[in-house]
C-alpha cells in the first residue's frame, strides 16, 4: 500500500492507497504547529492504526510539501519508522506533464499533485483545477498533458482572519454557507459577503483562466479542498475530488516506480 501525504500550510492531509488505487483511509493534522521527526513518526503511525492499516503494510511513501521547513522531518520521520525512502514531488521527478510557465521551478508541488492527478482522471481533456486550500490555486492543464500556469488568491480562511485582526470590531466568525448576501448583523454580514463575494471570484477566475488558456475549446472544472462543497450547488465544478492532490501523489509514485 501507498501512504500519500499532502503538507500544506494549514494542514497535514494523509491518505493510503491500496494496490487497485483506491483510497482506503485518510488522516489530517494542524502542519503550523512545529513537530520532531519522532513525533511525526508517531503521529503517522499511530493514526495509520487507529484506522485500522498497518505500518508495516505501507510499502512506499510519496509526499507533496509547500512548507520547506517540514521536508527533513517528513524525511526522516519516513526513514526511522516506515524504513523507506520517501519520494517528495520536485524537480527531477516524473510526472509526465510539460511545464509551460517561466520558472516551472516556483510551482508550488500541490499545484504540480493536482494537475498530475487531472491528467490522469482526466486524459485528454482540458482541466482547470480550483484548489481551495490557505491560498486559493487556479490552474490550467491542456489536453496536451501541458501545466500552463494560473492565479493564487487569499483563501477564505485568511480573508476571515484578516477581517477579525485586522479591524477594530469585526468579529471571528464561522465559515459557512451563508443563506442571503444581505446581512443584519455584523456575523452575517461578513459571512455573506466572505460566501458570495468569493463564489464571484471563483467564477470569474474560472471563466478568464479557462477562455485565456483554451479560447473556444471545452474544459473540465474541478474543485477540491476543505470549502469547496460550499459552492456545490451553483454549477459552478463539473466535479469535486477531495482527494485530488493525493491523487496525484499516488500517480506520481506509479510513474517513478516504473523506472
Amino acid at each position: 500500500m501507498n501512504l500519500c501525504i499532502d503538507v500544506g500550510n494549514s494542514q497535514l492531509h494523509g491518505g493510503v492507497y491500496d494496490e487497485n488505487g483506491e483510497l482506503v483511509m485518510q488522516i489530517r493534522k494542524e502542519s503550523s504547529l512545529r513537530v520532531s521527526s519522532d513525533e511525526m513518526g508517531l503521529f503517522l503511525v499511530s493514526a495509520l492504526r487507529e484506522k485500522g492499516v498497518d505500518p508495516k503494510a505501507i510499502d512506499r511513501i510519496g509526499v507533496s510539501c509547500v512548507v520547506p521547513d517540514e521536508v527533513y522531518t517528513i524525511r526522516i520521520a519516513c526513514r526511522d519508522y516506515f524504513d523507506t525512502d520517501a519520494l517528495f514531488l520536485e524537480a527531477g521527478v516524473k510526472t509526465k506533464l510539460k511545464i509551460k510557465t517561466r520558472n516551472p521551478l516556483e510551482v508550488g508541488a500541490d499545484r504540480i499533485a493536482n494537475a498530475i492527478a487531472a491528467i490522469d482522471l482526466y486524459p485528454e481533456t482540458n482541466v482547470v483545477v480550483v484548489d481551495f486550500g490557505t491560498a486559493i490555486t487556479f490552474d490550467a492543464i491542456s489536453a496536451n498533458r501541458e501545466y500552463l500556469g494560473g492565479s493564487i488568491c487569499a483563501g477564505l480562511g485568511l480573508a476571515m482572519e484578516a477581517l477579525g485582526t485586522k479591524t477594530a470590531k469585526l468579529p471571528h466568525v464561522e465559515i459557512v454557507k451563508a443563506p442571503q448576501a444581505l446581512g443584519r448583523s455584523s456575523i452575517e454580514s461578513i459571512q455573506g459577503g466572505l460566501y458570495y463575494g468569493y463564489l464571484g471570484l471563483v467564477k470569474e477566475l474560472i471563466d478568464r483562466i479557462g477562455n485565456e488558456a483554451f479560447g473556444e475549446e471545452s474544459r473540465q472544472v474541478v474543485a477540491t479542498g476543505g470549502f469547496s462543497s460550499l459552492y456545490k450547488d451553483f454549477g459552478v465544478f463539473d466535479e469535486i475530488v477531495p482527494d485530488l492532490v493525493l491523487r496525484g501523489v499516488n500517480a506520481m509514485l506509479a510513474l517513478n516506480l516504473e523506472g
